[in-house]
């Protein structure tokens, strides 16, 4: 039987360069570090990942450095069916004043994407833009 699912779309911005969100994305220690939860990202094509204290695993099957990651994706949450893996899409473009994330969740339960949805602000750009504001203020105040 098919689980209905949904996309989720959310556009964001982030006051860094392409490059250090996808560092953040992809760097164990770093993406331990902004989400300040135990996580461990093997940074290639194939490569295995478990984040947020295990509450999300998968692999990513895409990437293209500072521009692009996709990933399968599949969450530890009671209403999220087992064995059921959605797909994440990351693409990072240059503006002005930062970096735009054009972010796609695809196969989401339907009966989890409330708590996804709200959950990607939460535990993940809301916690990225604190991160990048402490980065951009200490170089700030070693520039002086």
């Amino acid at each position: 039987m098919a689980i209905p699912t949904s996309t989720i779309k959310q556009k964001i911005k982030f006051n860094c360069t392409p490059k250090q969100i996808y560092e953040a994305f992809m760097d164990s220690k770093k993406h331990s570090k902004f989400t300040d939860t135990e996580s461990v990202l093997d940074p290639k094509v194939g490569g295995k990942f478990v984040c947020g204290d295990g509450y999300m695993k998968g692999k990513t099957i895409e990437l293209i450095p500072n521009k692009k990651i996709v990933q399968t994706w599949i969450a530890d949450q009671d209403n999220w069916p087992k064995k059921h893996f959605s797909e994440i899409s990351l693409n990072f473009k240059e503006i002005n004043d930062g970096t735009e994330l054009e972010f796609t969740h695809v196969g989401v339960p339907e009966v989890c994407v409330k708590d996804i949805e709200k959950g990607w602000h939460d535990y993940y750009w809301d916690p990225l833009k604190e991160y990048f504001d402490k980065i951009n203020k200490k170089k700030k105040s070693t520039k002086r």
